[in-house]
C-alpha cells in the first residue's frame, strides 16, 4: 500500500509538472500570408503554432489614449478596451512584460513608478540605428501596393456629430485636434510591474534588459501608430524581434469615403492583410482569454470565402479583383487558392469553418480527407453556396479514381447546385444569354436589363436540372437546345445555392454578369440585391482619388483644362541638412509649367530648381512633396525623373508616385503630418 501511495504521489508530481510547463508556455496560433509562388500576387493565408516563453515576451500597448479627435475612433476603442485590459491582466499573471506606450503623454506620468522604472533601465548593448524615429516603410514592403488612402486622416465621423464632439473636447479644456493627455483609464497600469514609455530607444532597452525576444503589439491605430511608431511593428520586425499584432484588439483610421470606398471594417481587414503579407504574423485575443475572438458590434458583414482552384479561366485573378471592387462595403472577404505546385491542395481551406457564404471556382480537384470533410460539414450545416463556371465539376475526375489518400465528390454538382453538367458545346459556337421571362421579378435579376447579351465562351450542357431549381437565365445557340446558365437551388440540407455557368474572363467585363454575380452573392448572404451598387470602371485620368503611377512611365496626359497633381514622400536624413537649401529638380514637358510644395509650403523656383529651406523639412522623417503640372502636352508630363539634391548626394525620385487630376488647391497638402497620412508605396529614402 505504501509503495502504491509513493507511485501515485510520483505520478501526481509528474502530472502537475507537465501541467505547469504547459500553463507557463504561451501556445500561440500565428496567422501569416505567403505568396502562392514568386511574383504571383496571390497569397495563401496560413497558420503556424509557436510556443513562447512568457518571461521572454512583452506586450506593447500602443496609443490607447484617453481622448481622440475622432468620435467613432473613441467609441470603437471604448468597445474593445475592457477586453484588452483582461488580456493584459492574464498576460501579466503569466510573467509577460507589459509596456504602456501612450505617445505624447509622458508628462502625465512624471513620478509614476512604471515611468520611473522605464527611465532607469540601463543600456545593454547597442541600440539599433534610427530606432528613435518614425518608420514609414521597411524593405519587405518595397513590392507592396498600400491598400487604402489615409491621407485625409481617416476620420469617419458624421460631420454634425464630429462638430458636437469637438465642442465637448473644448469644454473639457482639450485641443480638439490633439486631445490626448494620458492612456485610457479603461487600461490598468500596474505600478509594481509595468513600464511606461513612448520612446523607441527606451522601449528597446527595456526589451534587451529583460532578454525579451517576442513582442506582441496591440492598440491603435493599426495603419498609422501601430505600424510606424519607434516602438511599432516595422521597427521591431526590421530589428529582429519576433513580433505579432493582436488583430482583434486594434482599429484603423480609415474613412469609407476614400479609396477603395469600402466599409471601415474592411479597411481594417485590408491593413491587417498587408501586415500579414509584408510585416509580421497576427494573433487573436481569445488565445489568451478563451471563447471567441472580438468583433465590433457595428461590424455585421457576412463572411464570404472565395475558393479558387482552376487554371482554365483564371478566376484566381478575376474573382479577387471583382470582390475588391464590388463587395468591400457589405462583406468580409477571404480568399483561398490552390497550391501552385500541388493541384490537389488548397492551403487555408479550414477558413471555411468561419464562413457564412462560400463561392467555389474549382475544376476537377480531389482533396485530402480532412479538407473534403470541412467542405462537406459546411454544406451539411445548411449554409449558403455560390458557384461559377467549373464549380459544376469541382471535385469530379470524370469517372477516374482519385490518387491514394485523396477524395473526390462526383455528386457535388447534383447535391449542391441541383445541376447536371455533362459537357459543353464547342468554344466557337456563340450563345446568346436571356432572362427567364417567368423570373423577371426575381431579386437576383435586379438591375439587369431585360436584353439579350452574348456569352463570352462555350455554353455548358446541363439539362435537365433538379426539381428544386429556379432558372434565372438561359443560353441559346442556333439549332441547339436552350440551356440554363444561372439558377438557384434549395438543397436537401435546407441550405440555398446560386450557380452560374458564366465566368470566362471576358464575362467579367460585361456589366450584366458583374451585376448577376454580385446579386447572387447578396442573395446567398441574406442581403437585398436592390442595395447593390456596381462600381464604374474609370481611367487613371478620371479617377476621383489618388492613383498609383510610375515615374517615368505614365502615359501622356489627356487634353484637359485641369491640373495634373503628383505626390510622393521623402525621408530626409539629418546629414542632408547642412545649412544649405535642398534643391528639387523637375524637368517638365514643353508647353507645361510646374509648381511645387513640401509639407504644404510652396517652393520658390530658381535656375537650379525648386529651393527647399530647412524650416519646412521634417528631419529624419517623412516629407510630402507635391507637384502641380498645368498646360497641355503631347508627351509625358516629365522629360526626366525628378531629383532631390543635397550638398552630399542626389536622390532620384524614380518609381511610384500618386497621381490625380483636378483644380482643387487642397491637393497641395495633407490635413495631417506626412508620416501619418502617407502610404508605403510612394516613400523614397536615400
Amino acid at each position: 500500500m505504501n509503495a502504491l501511495c509513493k507511485l501515485a504521489a510520483c505520478l501526481s508530481l509528474v502530472f502537475l509538472s507537465t501541467a505547469t510547463l504547459s500553463a507557463e508556455d504561451l501556445k500561440l496560433q500565428l496567422r501569416y500570408q505567403q505568396e502562392t509562388s514568386k511574383d504571383s500576387g496571390r497569397y495563401h493565408r496560413l497558420q503556424r503554432t509557436e510556443n513562447w516563453n512568457p518571461e521572454q515576451t512583452a506586450i506593447i500597448v500602443c496609443d490607447v489614449w484617453d481622448y481622440h479627435h475622432c468620435l467613432n475612433a473613441v467609441n470603437r476603442l471604448t468597445e474593445f478596451a475592457p477586453r484588452l485590459d483582461n488580456l493584459l491582466k492574464i498576460a501579466r499573471s503569466q510573467d509577460v512584460t507589459i509596456i504602456h506606450a501612450p505617445s505624447d503623454c509622458m508628462p502625465a506620468y512624471q513620478g509614476h513608478p512604471a515611468r520611473v522604472r522605464a527611465m532607469q533601465i540601463p543600456q545593454k548593448g547597442a541600440v539599433p540605428e534610427g530606432i528613435e524615429n518614425w518608420c514609414s516603410k521597411i524593405p519587405s514592403e518595397e513590392r507592396a501596393v498600400y491598400p487604402l488612402d489615409q491621407s485625409d486622416g481617416g476620420e469617419d465621423d458624421d460631420p454634425a456629430e464630429h462638430a458636437v464632439w469637438a465642442k465637448k473636447l473644448e469644454s473639457l479644456g482639450r485641443n480638439p485636434a490633439l486631445p490626448w493627455k494620458s492612456q485610457s483609464p479603461l487600461i490598468t497600469i500596474d505600478g509594481e510591474q509595468d513600464f511606461i514609455s513612448d520612446k523607441g530607444d527606451e522601449v528597446w532597452r527595456i526589451l534587451e534588459s529583460r532578454g525579451i525576444k517576442n513582442v506582441i503589439l496591440t492598440g491603435v491605430h493599426t495603419n498609422m501608430c501601430v505600424l510606424g511608431r519607434p516602438f511599432g511593428l516595422r521597427q521591431l520586425a526590421k530589428n529582429g524581434k519576433n513580433v505579432v499584432l493582436v488583430r482583434d484588439m486594434t482599429d484603423t483610421m480609415y474613412n469609407p469615403k476614400r479609396w477603395p470606398y469600402v466599409s471601415h471594417f474592411t479597411g481594417n481587414d485590408l491593413i491587417i492583410s498587408h501586415i500579414e503579407k509584408f510585416i509580421c504574423p497576427t494573433i487573436t485575443s481569445d488565445q489568451f482569454l478563451g471563447g471567441m475572438s472580438f468583433t465590433f458590434k457595428q461590424d455585421r458583414r457576412p463572411h464570404l470565402l472565395m475558393v479558387m482552384a482552376e487554371a482554365e479561366y483564371e478566376t484566381n485573378q478575376s474573382l479577387p479583383a471583382f470582390a475588391a471592387k464590388h463587395l468591400g462595403k457589405q462583406f468580409r472577404v477571404s480568399t483561398v487558392f490552390a497550391d501552385d505546385k500541388d493541384r490537389n491542395s488548397i492551403p487555408g481551406i479550414e477558413a471555411i469553418n468561419e464562413a457564412d457564404v462560400v463561392l467555389f471556382s474549382v475544376r476537377r480537384r480531389v482533396l485530402p480527407k480532412q479538407a473534403m470533410q470541412a467542405i462537406r460539414d459546411y454544406i451539411n450545416a445548411g449554409k449558403s453556396v455560390v458557384g461559377i463556371r467549373t464549380a459544376s465539376h469541382a471535385f469530379s475526375l470524370n469517372g477516374k479514381e482519385p490518387p491514394a489518400g485523396l477524395q473526390a465528390w462526383p455528386e457535388f454538382d447534383a447535391e449542391v447546385f441541383g445541376g447536371n453538367y455533362h459537357g459543353h458545346h464547342k468554344n466557337d459556337l456563340k450563345s446568346i444569354i436571356s432572362i427567364n421571362e417567368a423570373q423577371k421579378q426575381n431579386p437576383i435579376l435586379t438591375g439587369i436589363p431585360d436584353k439579350p447579351f452574348p456569352q463570352a465562351y462555350s455554353l455548358y450542357e446541363v439539362s435537365p436540372l433538379a426539381k428544386n431549381t429556379t432558372v434565372l437565365m438561359t443560353g441559346k445557340i442556333e439549332g441547339k437546345p436552350v440551356e440554363p446558365v444561372a439558377w438557384t437551388f434549395k438543397r436537401q440540407d435546407g441550405g440555398k445555392s446560386f450557380y452560374t455557368s458564366l465566368g470566362h474572363p471576358s464575362d467579367f467585363a460585361r456589366p450584366e454578369f458583374v451585376r448577376l454575380l454580385t446579386n447572387g452573392i447578396y442573395w446567398a448572404a441574406g442581403l437585398d440585391p436592390a442595395e447593390v451598387t456596381v462600381s464604374e470602371k474609370v481611367t487613371v485620368h478620371e479617377a476621383p482619388h489618388w492613383s498609383v503611377v510610375q515615374i517615368p512611365g505614365l502615359e501622356k496626359a489627356q487634353k484637359t483644362d485641369q491640373s495634373r497633381w503628383y505626390r510622393c514622400v521623402v525621408r530626409v536624413p539629418e546629414k542632408w541638412m547642412s545649412g544649405k537649401p535642398l534643391v528639387l529638380k523637375v524637368s517638365c514637358a514643353e508647353g507645361t509649367e510646374v509648381d511645387a510644395w513640401i509639407n504644404g509650403v510652396p517652393l520658390m523656383q530658381t535656375d537650379a530648381g525648386f529651393s527647399i529651406a530647412c524650416q519646412p523639412v521634417a528631419v529624419n522623417d517623412a516629407n510630402l512633396i507635391v507637384l502641380q503640372v498645368k498646360g497641355e502636352t503631347k508627351e509625358a508630363d516629365f522629360r526626366s525623373v525628378p531629383q532631390l539634391i543635397s550638398a552630399t548626394g542626389v536622390l532620384p525620385l524614380e518609381g511610384r508616385w500618386q497621381y490625380r487630376v483636378g483644380n482643387d488647391s487642397q491637393f497641395a497638402n495633407m490635413p495631417l503630418p506626412a508620416k501619418f497620412g502617407t502610404v508605403t508605396d510612394i516613400v523614397f529614402e536615400p
